[in-house]
């Protein structure tokens, strides 16, 4: 019975009503439901298709210059990882191309350097190769020690002899300098008070110590390593 039938204001008929307002309510409701999902649905799949794909990740000319860099270091340091003596390893290290620096050398100055270190040292070819048998040894720098003490000898300047002494000083002798030499306490402190007043004899002392060191220890390793010998092979064969 609708509520035109029934008596106005009465309770039945007030019920009437509330049913319909509550039915009306419910498919609002479920209509706003279905019309609000689609359009979220719409929404993120028109976001995820704008969004852009992620871009390759480029790698800085900065990172690939110094990658490059530590590859040609390695490659070039090669001969030390496995402590190879030949002969090969010399004429890599040396200053001139390989080919021209055997063309250079002779087999009376190769053996010439045999019959002394002073000779050898004396010689632009022996002070290479002997410095690449010092590499494979790890002890290269007791004869870098010894060549910047004889460039040390030349200087005139009185400025320049100051800052060249300290910066031997600190690289080779001090207590853990970055390439430091074997000398004993006492030799270091002497040079220590040498280089407050230094002098074209400021290290005579420590020079003479690490010459010692190397024509006693390094020098007959050299002339039996298989880079020495190798060097006076092809020398040789070059001639006949």
């Amino acid at each position: 019975m609708s509520c035109r039938a029934k008596k106005p204001g009465s309770a039945a008929c007030y019920r009437g009503y509330s049913r319909q307002i509550t039915v009306v309510r419910l498919a609002a409701l479920q209509a706003l439901r279905c019309t609000k999902r689609p359009q979220t649905l719409s929404f993120r799949a028109s976001v995820s298709r704008a969004r852009p794909a992620p871009a390759k990740h480029k790698q800085p000319l900065l990172c690939r210059q110094l990658r490059d860099r530590n590859r040609g270091m390695r490659t070039r340091l090669g001969c030390l990882s496995h402590k190879s003596d030949s002969c090969s390893d010399f004429t890599a290290i040396l200053l001139d191309k390989p080919n021209r620096a055997l063309k250079r050398l002779s087999t009376e100055e190769a053996s010439r350097w045999a019959d002394s270190f002073d000779v050898l040292l004396s010689h632009k070819y022996g002070v290479a190769a002997f410095r690449a048998f010092l590499k494979t040894e790890f002890s290269e720098e007791n004869l870098e020690f010894w060549l910047a003490c004889e460039e040390f000898k030349k200087t005139r300047s009185t400025a320049k002899l100051a800052s060249k002494a300290q910066r031997i000083f600190e690289e080779f002798i001090d207590v853990q300098a970055p390439r430091e030499v074997n000398i004993d306490f006492q030799t270091r402190e002497m040079t220590r008070r040498n280089i407050q007043e230094p002098s074209p004899s400021s290290f005579d002392q420590a020079q003479g110590k690490i010459h010692s060191l190397m024509e006693k220890d390094s020098y007959p390793r050299f002339l039996r390593s298989k880079m020495y010998t190798d060097l006076l092979s092809q020398t040789q064969r070059r001639l006949s």
